[in-house]
């Protein structure tokens, strides 16, 4: 994608079922769980470029000793920064090292329960206080809890007063402080509650503490905690006797994956990362369902459990189309038939001048729809052979069969990433000289009567296009730029985890102002306005996504060309059309995945449709602030 927006946060749970001993023996190494916890990082960085964390929990610990390690980063290379201080505390003593028991008791992080979590921040500052995992401390070990997840919700504010009504203070209105809260909240009740019963029974403090810990019940915890969220989540949380939990929310819009043996239980946000981690088969690995949390009590045992609702699952393609790692069976077959089911598309308007066509891609990431594409367009030259030959009928002769038979498509790397940057996490100001010194072309392949098919994983402002990529293929003077998006159009903001909530910014929502102007309409802008400021007044689920009225005012067609237009730079001399992908293709290559929200406006809580009537309202009032 050559836009810059925010990616999604991911996670990495490891549950060491065994002694720390018996790793330092098969594997020669007490620093197994770490090392794996690396790797389950590194293997989902996509997923973390503003920061990252990692804390620990040591099973029985000494009273009076530390047993919670917890060490975060801002920096641009976060995860290495954060291993390279937790191994900086190590002893270079063999004999040390060789000693399970002495490093866990003596040295931080040496533990059986990890977790880790790389951070895309979709608003604010990026700081070291901003990364998780986070951390509400007790004395008592069952009433701690460390948080760390994937997760955006629309109703902040409600949840923050219910906090407010519960008679907490808290410090700030952040979705991440508020679930901390909320089911710091709900462990304290859980707790003192199995306080309570063990008391009534005659037993004494130190026997209680025990006791809760074997039989706190994290599910009702849990069930209560989330009652009220709204959005999507993954959150993972460890508390401080040894249960975790890793929990989903009710639609499935957050992904999460497990694998578990008598070694390990292992919980990431990508299912590869797993796969490589521990050389696993696809088949090895679980999702954890939707509205369900996995739950890994402190003597190693697992278990799902449902804690909301399930509603009709709609999981985020948008977050398979790019977001994702590409390496995932699954997500590999659905990005090559995004491909694959353009190319018809294409082809339509190149099959003229077939001979006089190169196809490409640029970022990197939409190599494998390229492919896709590539596919469909050797399905159709094979039937377009074959029509060929037959109407040569008697008349055939090798010179025209080889004639017919040479043809195939151009294909080829023409935009080159020549320096390992990655363009969009740099600020908006300087981001479009940054992607002219980034991206280079490779010259002497396309010739001036030459059609250029460039794909792309999604077009989401158009911003880069405009001022910067279009620039740079044309400086090798092709006819026409055709720019084709694996993705339909992004008309509406996301709410559950991606930085996209500012209307404006869209290139679909510009076409469609311009295309009401275009059509003496703009006093339909403050119809919806005022009818938006009504609707905001009532509760979410009193909300219905008022803009999309607008949108269906034109076809896709319609607003495509209008695209067109608004992306193509006034000094270049290419041609500039603009494809996207349908809605019924993207259904067709992502079944399981059907979350479309941003495409189509049909928000799958309530509250997202308050967030579109909201970012509407800023829009209007030209208000940059976050719809949600």
């Amino acid at each position: 994608m050559s836009d810059p927006i925010k990616h999604e946060c991911g996670i990495a749970l490891i549950r060491l079922r065994k002694p720390l001993d018996y790793y330092r023996q098969k594997y020669g190494s007490v620093f197994y769980g770490l090392k794996k916890l690396y790797l389950l990082m590194e293997k989902q960085h996509n997923r973390g470029q503003d920061g990252a964390g990692v804390a620990t929990i040591k099973l029985d610990p000494e009273p009076g000793s530390h047993y919670i390690n917890r060490h975060r980063s801002s920096s641009s290379n976060a995860i290495a920064e954060i291993f390279a201080e937790i191994y900086s505390h190590f002893p270079e003593e063999k004999e040390k090292l060789q000693d399970s028991d002495w490093m866990k008791s003596k040295m931080p992080y040496i533990a059986e329960l990890l977790l880790g979590h790389l951070r895309y921040g979709t608003h604010g500052t990026n700081s070291e206080d901003k990364c998780h995992p986070f951390i509400r401390e007790n004395n008592w070990m069952s009433r701690t809890v460390v948080l760390a997840g994937n997760f955006n919700l629309t109703n902040v504010d409600e949840l923050f007063e219910h906090l407010v009504e519960l008679g907490q203070h808290p410090i700030e209105r952040a979705d991440t402080v508020t679930v901390l809260e909320k089911i710091g909240h709900f462990l304290d009740l859980e707790v003192q509650q199995q306080f309570n019963g063990f008391k009534s029974k005659g037993f004494d403090n130190n026997q209680i503490t025990h006791l809760i810990a074997d039989s706190i019940q994290i599910q009702n915890v849990l069930k209560r905690a989330v009652n009220k969220f709204d959005g999507g989540y993954t959150i993972a949380g460890m508390l401080g006797h040894g249960d975790a939990f890793v929990m989903r929310d009710p639609i499935g819009i957050r992904p999460a994956y497990y694998y578990a043996d008598d070694e390990v239980v292992v919980v990431t946000s990508e299912r590869p990362a797993i796969q490589t981690a521990f050389n696993l088969p696809v088949e090895s690995i679980k999702e954890i369902q939707p509205g369900h949390a996995l739950i890994i009590k402190k003597d190693g045992s697992f278990s799902e459990h449902k804690i909301a609702e399930s509603a009709e699952r709609k999981s985020c393609s948008f977050e398979r189309i790019y977001f994702s790692r590409g390496n995932d069976a699954d997500i590999y077959k659905e990005r090559k038939l995004l491909g694959r089911l353009l190319s018809p598309i294409v082809l339509k308007e190149v099959s003229k001048e077939f001979e006089h066509t190169v196809f490409s891609y640029i970022p990197n990431t939409a190599a494998t729809s390229f492919y896709g594409m590539i596919d469909g367009v050797l399905a159709w030259l094979d039937d377009h052979k074959k029509e060929q030959i037959l109407k040569l009928g008697n008349n055939i002769n090798p010179e025209k069969l080889s004639q017919i038979l040479s043809l195939k498509p151009r294909r080829e790397k023409i935009a080159v990433k020549d320096a390992k940057l990655r363009t969009f996490i740099t600020d908006d100001q300087n981001r479009d000289d940054m992607v002219a010194h980034v991206y280079d072309v490779t010259y002497g392949i396309v010739k001036p009567n030459d059609n250029l098919v460039v794909i792309d994983d999604s077009i989401v402002r158009g911003t880069t296009l405009r001022q910067s990529i279009l620039r740079i293929l044309d400086r090798l003077g092709p006819k026409k730029i055709i720019i084709v998006s694996s993705a339909p159009q992004i008309r509406y903001p996301d709410c559950y985890g991606i930085d996209m909530s500012r209307l404006g910014e869209f290139v679909a929502f510009q076409a469609l102002i311009g295309l009401l102007k275009d059509n003496n309409k703009m006093h339909l802008l403050d119809e919806t306005y005022k009818a938006c400021k009504e609707m905001l007044l009532l509760p979410k689920e009193k909300n219905t996504n008022l803009i999309k009225p607008l949108y269906d005012i034109f076809t896709a067609d319609e607003l495509t060309a209008k695209i067109s237009e608004i992306i193509k730079p006034a000094d270049i001399k290419a041609e500039v059309q603009v494809i996207y992908q349908t809605i019924e293709n993207l259904h067709q290559a992502c079944p399981n995945d059907l979350g479309d929200w941003y495409f189509t406006g049909n928000y799958p809580t309530p509250g997202g449709n308050k967030v579109v009537n909201r970012a509407f309202v800023n829009y209007m009032e030209g208000n940059n602030a976050r719809a949600y």
